[in-house]
């Protein structure tokens, strides 16, 4: 399946595994780019983590992995690292996920790539920077999760240290990989120039929960300690209605008057008039929020809340999201033939008027790819 979105005519050599760097060129597929994703004879880990219709096609592994093609090479061999120079001087990215030390052993560190193609755009996708002391340590989501303090803030929120419900250290590297190599490539586009990209998740993570978190310890002498008051209170959880639960943010001025000349609780007053003042006593807000929306159904709450424009929304499943109307009304979701079934994918969420990306295809099976990939080298 090939299709003109805005990465058409872009050749990715994607030497990544499990979810951080799949996710990036998934998202690169998906917009038009030839992704050859290059797999060890026993595959990527990822195939096998998950339920799927068949062997070595679970389900993490056939979503992030859509619309590549699989080229199997032995790296420890002569052949399989000829092979994958080959297709070195071919693309216009190279992206991996292994340590610094394992790349460079293999003889594809930036370095070498440059050697044989000096315009292509090289990205890193770690787990730590190279430049400091845990540069060689292994990681995965939820030890980053940990590192970058999510468990603490959670702590903060139920009383016990967690991690969040998705794999979030992943995929929020994973994005920053595609807008650092879409960046590198909007660079080459202009001079003709290559580089080298490094993303690394512990970086990656640490400048995502530092957006608000940071606050008062923000400035020089810090103004007080890290944290953002209303993300962290205790009482910032979905409230609990006559029938089921039900979220809501009664946040600005023109939404809270609404809310209190509509529903007009006993205890609103001048104390709660502003934002600045329910700010400083958040939890106490978020308190007797809880003990109001207890009187009504969600139903009639969010028929409310909706009529007054204030932002609510009752608390559904997973599943309820694969059948959710407005993703429906929207073509959200594609129905993809493969060899192995028809496969229905979330789409990209991003919206081009001119090159719309779409669901580049299924997922390959290990090396379905390799024969025609070598063939069109003419060396192997």
């Amino acid at each position: 399946m090939t299709h003109r979105g805005p990465l058409s005519g872009i050749r990715v050599l994607d030497l990544t595994t499990m979810v951080m760097g799949p996710y990036c060129t998934q998202m690169m597929a998906d917009m038009g780019a030839d992704v050859i994703k290059v797999e060890p004879p026993a595959g990527d880990d990822t195939r096998y983590v998950s339920a799927g219709p068949e062997h070595g096609m679970g389900g993490v592994f056939a979503n992030v992995n859509r619309g590549k093609r699989s080229v199997v090479l032995d790296l420890r061999t002569p052949d399989g690292k000829a092979a994958l120079r080959a297709l070195t001087e071919r693309c216009d990215v190279f992206v991996h996920s292994m340590r610094a030390k394992a790349i460079a052993r293999l003889g594809f560190a930036y370095a070498d790539v440059a050697a044989l193609n000096p315009s292509a755009v090289y990205t890193n996708c770690y787990g730590y920077g190279r430049r400091g002391p845990y540069a060689d340590l292994a990681a995965y989501d939820d030890t980053i999760q940990a590192e970058c303090g999510i468990p603490s803030v959670q702590e903060r929120l139920t009383g016990e240290a967690g991690y969040v419900g998705t794999i979030m250290a992943d995929k929020v590297a994973g994005l920053t990989a595609l807008y650092a190599t879409t960046a590198a490539l909007f660079h080459r586009e202009r001079t003709g120039e290559g580089q080298e990209v490094e993303i690394a998740m512990f970086e990656t993570m640490a400048a995502f929960m530092l957006v608000e978190h940071a606050g008062a310890a923000l400035f020089q002498p810090p103004l007080g300690p890290a944290g953002y008051p209303r993300a962290v209170a205790p009482n910032r959880r979905p409230y609990r209605t006559k029938d089921g639960y039900l979220s809501a943010l009664v946040y600005n001025d023109k939404q809270w008057a609404a809310f209190v000349g509509a529903v007009r609780p006993a205890w609103a007053g001048e104390h709660f008039a502003t934002l600045a003042r329910r700010a400083a006593r958040i939890d106490e807000v978020y308190a007797l929020l809880a003990e109001t929306f207890r009187e009504r159904t969600t139903e009639a709450w969010l028929d409310l809340l909706r009529s007054l424009d204030i932002p609510a929304a009752p608390v559904r499943t997973l599943d309820d999201l694969l059948d959710d109307p407005h993703l429906a009304e929207t073509g959200f979701f594609e129905t993809v033939r493969s060899p192995y079934g028809d496969v229905r994918f979330p789409g990209p969420p991003a919206w081009f008027s001119r090159t719309p990306g779409r669901v580049a295809g299924p997922a390959p099976r290990l090396g379905a790819d390799t024969r025609d990939v070598l063939d069109a080298l003419g060396r192997f």
